[in-house]
C-alpha cells in the first residue's frame, strides 16, 4: 500500500480551488474509491455524485488529470501516481458545487428533440418488415448511459459554450438511434440542422475518445446526419429540380 496526492477540486458557483489530500492507495483501487477515502478520513462535506460503481449509471463523471472519464472505471494503476492525481469537476456545465455540476441543460435539450413516430405497419396484424442490418444499426447508440463525457470533451460546448446553438455529440446519439430506427416516420433533419446545430462540429473525434461505451459516435451518428443534411439541403441535383419545378420537392 502506497500513499498518494490527490489534488481536488472544492468550491461552488462563486469560486473555488484545488485542495491536496493524501489517501492510502492499493491494487485494484479506483478513483472513486480514493474519493471515498478522502470523504471519510479528511473531507466530510467533499460532493462527489456516485450510484453504481460499475460504469453503467453515468453518475460520477469528472476530469481526471484533465480528461473526462468516469470516476468508479478509472484504475489509478493507470495514472502516474509519483505526481498529484487532480480530480476536478466537468467544465461544460455549472459547478453546483465540489465535484458535483448542473447537468439539467442536457434534458432540456432531449425534451425538444421530436419523439418516435412510426410508420404505418407493413401487415394488417400491426407488425413492419425490416432487415436486420437495419436493426442492427440502432442497437449500438441504445448504450449511451448519459455520463455526458462526450458533452465535456466538445469544444463546441467546453470552450464557447455555444449551448443555445448546439446540442452536443449525445443528442446526435439520441437523434441519429431515432433517425435510422427502421419504422420511424418522423423528419428531424431541419432540426438537425438549424435548432442542433450540426455544422458547428468539426469532427474531431474528441467525443468518440472518450465514451466509456465505446461508441462510435462521429462515424456512425454525426457523420451520416451531417449527411442527410447536406442531402436535404444542399444537393445540387435536387436543387435545380426544384429550380425547375417551382417549388420544393
Amino acid at each position: 500500500m502506497a500513499t498518494t496526492v490527490f489534488r481536488v477540486w472544492r468550491g461552488d458557483a462563486d469560486g473555488g480551488r484545488f485542495v491536496d489530500y493524501e489517501a492510502d492507495v492499493s491494487e485494484g483501487m479506483v478513483v472513486l474509491d480514493a474519493i471515498h477515502h478522502i470523504q471519510a478520513d479528511h473531507a466530510n462535506d467533499l460532493a462527489a455524485r456516485w450510484n453504481c460503481k460499475a460504469g453503467k449509471c453515468g453518475s460520477c463523471s469528472a476530469e481526471i488529470n484533465g480528461k473526462p472519464r468516469l470516476m468508479c472505471m478509472t484504475r489509478l494503476s493507470e495514472l502516474p501516481l509519483d505526481e498529484p492525481v487532480t480530480v476536478e469537476p466537468m467544465k461544460a456545465f455549472p459547478i453546483i458545487r465540489d465535484l458535483v455540476t448542473d447537468v439539467s441543460w442536457n434534458f432540456r435539450v432531449k425534451k425538444q428533440i421530436k419523439k418516435f413516430k412510426p410508420r404505418k405497419p407493413d401487415f394488417e396484424d400491426g407488425t413492419w418488415k425490416m432487415g436486420q442490418e437495419d436493426v442492427d444499426r440502432v442497437q449500438e447508440f441504445r448504450k449511451c448511459i448519459e455520463c455526458f463525457l462526450c458533452q465535456d470533451v466538445c469544444h463546441v460546448l467546453r470552450e464557447h459554450d455555444m449551448h443555445e446553438e448546439f446540442s452536443g455529440p449525445r443528442y446526435f446519439v439520441y437523434t441519429a438511434a431515432l433517425e435510422m430506427h427502421p419504422i420511424d416516420a418522423e423528419d428531424r433533419i431541419a432540426e438537425v440542422r438549424q435548432a442542433m446545430g450540426v455544422g458547428l462540429c468539426n469532427i474531431t473525434k474528441c467525443c468518440t475518445k472518450v465514451c466509456p461505451e465505446e461508441i462510435h459516435i462521429t462515424d456512425n451518428a454525426i457523420i451520416p446526419l451531417k449527411e442527410r443534411v447536406v442531402d436535404e439541403f444542399y444537393d445540387p441535383l435536387k436543387k435545380l429540380v426544384e429550380r425547375i419545378l417551382g417549388r420544393r420537392t
